[in-house]
């Protein structure tokens, strides 16, 4: 039975099997056959262990009516036999269930994960465009493991639902009176316990909500603790991130206060019930309709049924908090990709001119192409399009989390809103992803070719350092195609020999997560080093040296057109070190192309060109921008692997 580590094919071309996002129960059910046959099996399992508290009293109960008050010591000897065989079942697979309950715990879990993981990479660069960080983080952290909870209470509510019924007909046969008391009592604990699961669901809720802006808080906080540290800012918002964690706190206080109450009925109810069993019973013995064994009997089934009413009563709680968890789920695994690929796609021409329609740019195949612009976002807007991705809105990011203050009719219609203005920025994106792209590869846009292709044709390195944890080689040749020469080269082209140094063991030295024990420059010179050695067709840096100092950036400039002669190259900069040793450098002026030359024509010829250029010149750059106080990176010679070591 292969069911761990899950095996999820949503999202992938291999299986069209979707977790069923239509509401919070219908995801919950899917997350139940998830399971698959572990579910089935933990059930049955679960059965078998109950075994021993829905038969041990009525054994109980016919060793003292048959073997003390009968006087037959060869009866009595029986059913202790029959008691024992039965408890020592029960015991063993108790030990199993554990076991069981505990993997389908896992598969849930790391089921979800996979789950969310899957579609985050199926959407890619969209998902932050459209949801907050810390949704997505709670989604898959805290939410999953609820969907574990969830399993667990599933399996073992089910398998005493199962012994409450047994339980009950039992005591209908012994008692009719006292049956009809046992079967009362579950739906009476429900009806009392029902006003109280609205309030502890909105709390939970709220904690949930506060909970993922508090992950969100740290993200931030995380991601950006070197330059926070650099402007004396840590203070100001590790004060924001204690306040958060307080309101946290005050509305798990609140969900706790109500959970509480919950299980306060619960277990007042379940008192009640045995003394009202107790009462009837002995009224029962006393009128000889009930003899001292079944008294016994019913009374350890009372006993026993305590438990039960308690897991109806934790069922309820983890329900609640599932519905919530699923409700989140659903806001992140119901979005749709924009990409819809063509009926026919067509495929992109070798060696053919990159034309951008909307800025008039011309890139000449096999040449370094430099572009300049006095507004960076110009530039940056400029390489999403050559590389097909739909440009940075961050406003356009919608969070289903609702203010606290928000109640009953109000919070449900904000809500609508949200879940409305979401699907019209999915529908916006669609439209947009539909449209002729406006950049052409010869004469096929982007919009009529395969996606895949597309990304695998042309690579964009933005300026932001991507660095994930794992070896250095997993990080420079995640896919493993590297030969040693080919990583050398790379690591040469873009002068990261001090990042080999400062990684101890080399290729196989690992990286911490987010690259934290390389500087800034370091990072982004790891990024370029990864960008060159994937050896795409075409290309598009942008600003690949804003943070590292000159002498690092004047070896880059040297080293890059030759390590990429003959490819198609684009890099945006304003960088005069850069721009001297490119084949030609275009100016971007309100988005549109207004000039081309070479960096020496320009910059002795056009006006707005020189004050952007010599702007940028005037701007040092150092090697530490996060200005966390750190000397400048001192860069030394490589030291060449050992000859047995391989990439």
């Amino acid at each position: 039975m292969q069911d761990f580590p899950p095996e999820i094919r949503a999202y992938s071309v291999r299986d069209g099997a979707q977790p069923d996002t239509r509401s919070p129960r219908h995801f919950l059910w899917w997350v139940v056959r998830l399971e698959g046959t572990l579910a089935l099996a933990g059930v049955a399992i679960a059965l078998v262990w109950m075994l021993p508290q829905v038969t041990g009293p009525w054994l109980v109960g016919r060793a003292i009516d048959d073997g003390i008050v009968g006087g037959d010591s060869g009866a009595l000897l029986q059913w202790v036999l029959v008691l024992l065989a039965v408890t020592v079942v029960g015991g063993l697979s108790g030990t199993v269930y554990h076991t069981v309950i505990v993997r389908e715990w896992l598969v849930a879990l790391y089921g979800t994960t996979k789950l969310v993981t899957r579609k985050t990479l199926q959407l890619g660069h969209v998902l932050p465009r459209r949801t907050p960080t810390g949704e997505v983080l709670s989604v898959s952290g805290s939410d999953s493991d609820q969907f574990g909870g969830f399993m667990e209470i599933v399996t073992r509510a089910f398998s005493e639902l199962v012994a409450f019924f047994c339980v009950a007909a039992i005591v209908l046969s012994i008692n009719p009176t006292m049956g009809l008391l046992v079967l009362l009592s579950a739906p009476l604990l429900v009806v009392c316990g029902m006003p109280l699961l609205r309030p502890m669901q909105r709390w939970q809720g709220i904690e949930r909500s506060r909970n993922s802006e508090l992950t969100s808080m740290a993200t931030d906080i995380v991601g950006g603790l070197r330059i926070l540290r650099g402007i004396g800012g840590e203070g100001t918002f590790g004060g924001n991130y204690a306040r958060q964690s307080q309101r946290v706190r005050q509305s798990g206080v609140s969900a706790g206060g109500w959970q509480a109450a919950v299980e306060a009925v619960g277990v007042l109810l379940s008192g009640v019930f045995v003394v009202a069993l107790m009462w009837v019973g002995v009224r029962e013995v006393v009128q000889g309709r009930l003899s001292v064994g079944q008294l016994i009997s019913v009374l350890g089934y009372g006993l026993f049924l305590i438990q039960p009413m308690r897991t109806f009563v934790e069922f309820a709680q983890k329900m609640t908090r599932s519905v919530v968890s699923a409700r989140k789920a659903i806001a992140v695994l119901e979005q749709r990709p924009p990409w819809v690929e063509p009926t026919t796609p067509r495929p992109l021409p070798h060696d053919a001119p990159l034309t951008d329609e909307a800025s008039g740019l011309v890139v000449t195949p096999g040449r370094l192409t430099m572009v300049v612009s006095g507004v960076p976002d110009d530039s940056a807007a400029l390489a999403d399009r050559l590389g097909r991705y739909l440009p940075e809105e961050p406003d356009a990011q919608i969070s289903l989390e609702l203010p606290e203050e928000l109640k009953g009719r109000a919070a449900r219609r904000e809500r609508a809103r949200r879940v409305i203005a979401r699907a019209e920025q999915a529908v916006r994106d669609e439209e947009r992803a539909r449209q002729a792209w406006g950049v052409r590869v010869g004469d096929v846009d982007l919009g009529e070719a395969d996606l895949d292709e597309v990304r695998s044709r042309i690579l964009v390195s933005d300026t932001s350092p991507h660095v994930f944890a794992g070896s250095l080689r997993s990080a420079v040749d995640p896919h493993g195609r590297l030969t040693r020469e080919a990583a050398e080269a790379a690591l040469w082209a873009a002068s990261a020999d001090d990042v080999f140094d400062a990684v101890p063991g080399g290729w196989a030295g690992e990286l911490d997560e987010r690259g934290r024990g390389l500087s800034g420059g370091q990072r982004q010179r790891l990024v370029l080093m990864r960008a060159l050695a994937a050896d795409p067709e075409v290309l598009v840096l942008v600003e690949p040296t804003s943070a590292v100092d000159a002498h690092t950036e004047a070896r880059i400039a040297e080293r890059l057109g030759r390590a990429r002669a003959g490819r198609t190259t684009v890099v945006m900069t304003a960088s005069p070190l850069l721009l001297h040793h490119a084949d030609e450098v275009v100016l971007l002026q309100d988005g549109l192309v207004t000039a081309r030359g070479t960096h020496a024509d320009l910059l002795a010829d056009h006006a707005a060109y020189r004050a952007v250029v010599v702007r940028g010149e005037d701007a040092p750059t150092i090697d530490h921008p996060e200005a966390d106080g750190t000397p400048p990176q001192t860069h030394h010679t490589m030291t060449r692997p050992a000859p047995q070591e391989v990439l």
